[in-house]
């Protein structure tokens, strides 16, 4: 996978910045196979290394870059106009060659990712400055769905940060489980054992006879699978 590359039409790409700012829908990119052999080479090699593929926008990498003749890679390729601003829309970028997406819809979900990660850090602050002691609530009044009396209640049990509940479980923790489930697979079991034979019981009162050679032919067929088997 290699990020920062793809097309725009049938012309490769390199984008440099993914928007432009108050221009959202636009970007910047060179058209690498229109660059010369040196530079051509020199921003692939950047592209491909730690940080190139590291870098948010591969510019920040670019504007670090310092070409073999000593010059800014970044600073090069503006001074000889060689970046183009075109529509997020109609650049496709190609991270692998059976995957490709358009970098306007690429933005979107990048915008999304970082919503996220900024909600589960708000999260884990909102965690720290709760209100809550671990015995009683600080904070006055009450939600919509908790009934009066508990307004003034005291609350025996201890707050479970939202952070914890995408804590990794234990060995421990995942043991315990197993056992758990054990336990209620064996029970569950028992009884259908149990509901077998209650009516297995019924059935033979109803027709003794019937259920009897059921179960004869049953037997005679096991016997001879068995026989078949030991020859």
């Amino acid at each position: 996978m290699l990020k920062h590359i793809g097309k725009h039409g049938d012309k490769k790409v390199v984008i440099l910045y993914h928007t432009v700012p108050n221009e959202e829908h636009m970007c910047l990119v060179v058209y690498s196979d229109l660059l010369p052999r040196m530079m051509h080479d020199e921003i692939m090699k950047c592209v491909e290394s730690a940080p190139g593929q590291e870098a948010k926008d591969f510019a920040d990498a670019l504007f670090r870059n310092i070409m073999a003749d000593g010059r800014n890679t970044l600073e090069t390729l503006h001074r000889e106009g060689l970046i183009k601003k075109v529509q997020t829309g109609q650049v496709i970028v190609t991270p692998t060659p059976q995957s490709s997406v358009r970098l306007d819809e690429l933005n979107t979900m990048l915008a999304e990712i970082a919503k996220g990660t900024e909600a589960i850090k708000r999260m884990e602050e909102m965690d720290k400055n709760s209100g809550f002691n671990g015995k009683k609530a600080v904070k006055e009044g009450r939600e919509a769905w908790v009934p009066p009396s508990s307004r003034t209640a005291e609350v025996n049990t201890p707050v479970t940060p939202v952070a914890d509940a995408f804590k990794v479980l234990s060995d421990t923790d995942l043991a315990a489980q197993r056992a758990a489930q054990a336990t209620k697979m064996r029970a569950d079991a028992a009884q259908l054992l149990a509901e077998a034979t209650r009516l297995e019981q019924e059935a033979q009162s109803l027709t003794p006879a019937k259920v009897a050679n059921v179960r004869s032919n049953t037997a005679q067929k096991a016997k001879k699978t068995k026989t078949a088997k030991a020859a």
